[in-house]
């Protein structure tokens, strides 16, 4: 398969720019999978596809404030660096720009509290980096640091909390699980009040999922690996709902990520904690999922890739041209699928 294969023209003034004022205001286009039927809802209409007995999978990763501006030692040069996952104890693997300017054993000071060394050159401008600090980081990258917006959003976000969802727990995003943006509380308590059960996993979002496909075959692409947690009650959980046939709904492609690397690997859920580099693209069997609520994705990414995984490409480019028709709103702050 070709990565052109899932490109297609989307005008520019449907990148969503700012988060709505309510998160479940958003639309809801639903797409049956089998017939390739289209509705267009609310998102707080969700609740009507979820049954007793259900499971509705979120990811409760945390994002940092994960961007960095800092001035190199030896020459004065700025320099822009994205957190991405620690490896090791204080050692960060990091997107820097420009990366051409930070060689082996340079030093950035980002202020008298914190620099990095660059210990390890990677490709594309990956480097890795011990911190150097005094205190605590996480306090200290909430002083320094920025949330890490995608590029295509060029306004300033008014609230950092609006680029986290209202469940967000565990600290150790560079990106946050958008799907789950559109999640009130009060919506969540209604979920719960209908004996459906709420399910908390943990994928730390970091370069596999935002970056773009550069390869002419999709098969050559190379996924980054990214950290996931799935606790024992969680499992329990989960593996009650797919012993009683009810429906296992996975939000976003992180959650979804998350458990097809478990269940390939232990052909059950089970406590667990790992690296997973899992990429999903058609011909792909799904193994823990039934439905899914997602964003609407970037042209030729492996986000594309992985719905078309499971709804078929021609129906998800099917859908995706009714919803630029209907004016929805694209990527991170936009609008919602929920393909069943």
């Amino acid at each position: 398969m070709k990565t052109e294969d899932f490109n297609f023209e989307l005008p520019e003034h449907l990148i969503a720019q700012t988060p709505l004022k309510k998160r479940d205001n958003s639309k809801l286009l639903v797409l049956d999978k089998k017939t390739g039927n289209i509705e267009h809802k609310c998102f707080s209409n969700i609740i009507n596809y979820l049954n007793e007995g259900d499971a509705l999978v979120l990811n409760d990763t945390k994002v940092i404030p994960a961007r960095l501006y800092g001035i190199k030692e030896d020459t004065n040069a700025v320099i822009e660096i994205l957190m991405l996952k620690e490896t090791l104890e204080n050692v960060w693997e990091c997107l820097v720009k420009p990366a051409k300017r930070v060689k082996l054993g340079s030093v950035i000071n980002f202020s008298n509290k914190l620099k990095a060394e660059c210990i390890e050159i990677g490709e594309e401008g990956i480097r890795k980096f011990k911190l150097i600090y005094d205190g605590i980081l996480y306090e200290i990258l909430d002083e320094l640091g920025e949330m890490p917006l995608p590029p295509y959003i060029h306004e300033k976000l008014e609230e950092k909390d609006r680029y986290q969802t209202v469940y967000a727990k565990n600290i150790g995003s560079a990106a946050a699980p958008t799907a789950g943006l559109h999640f009130t509380q009060e919506l969540l308590e209604k979920i719960k009040e209908k004996n459906i059960k709420i399910v908390y996993i943990t994928l730390h979002v970091g370069l596999g999922t935002f970056r773009p496909v550069n390869v002419e075959d999709i098969n050559s692409h190379k996924m980054h690996s990214e950290f996931y947690i799935m606790n024992k009650a969680s499992a329990d959980i989960l593996n009650e709902v797919k012993k009683s046939n009810h429906k296992i709904f996975s939000v976003g492609t992180t959650s979804t990520r998350t458990l097809e690397t478990i269940m390939n690997l232990y052909g059950e859920f089970k406590e667990c904690s790992g690296w997973t580099d899992i990429f999903i693209y058609p011909g792909y069997n799904f193994k823990a999922i039934d439905n899914l609520i997602t964003n609407f994705h970037l042209p030729k990414s492996t986000l594309v890739m992985l719905v078309s995984a499971l709804a078929g490409r021609e129906n998800i480019l099917k859908a995706y041209s009714e919803a630029i028709d209907n004016e929805y709103r694209f990527f991170s702050f936009g609008d919602s699928m929920l393909i069943k």
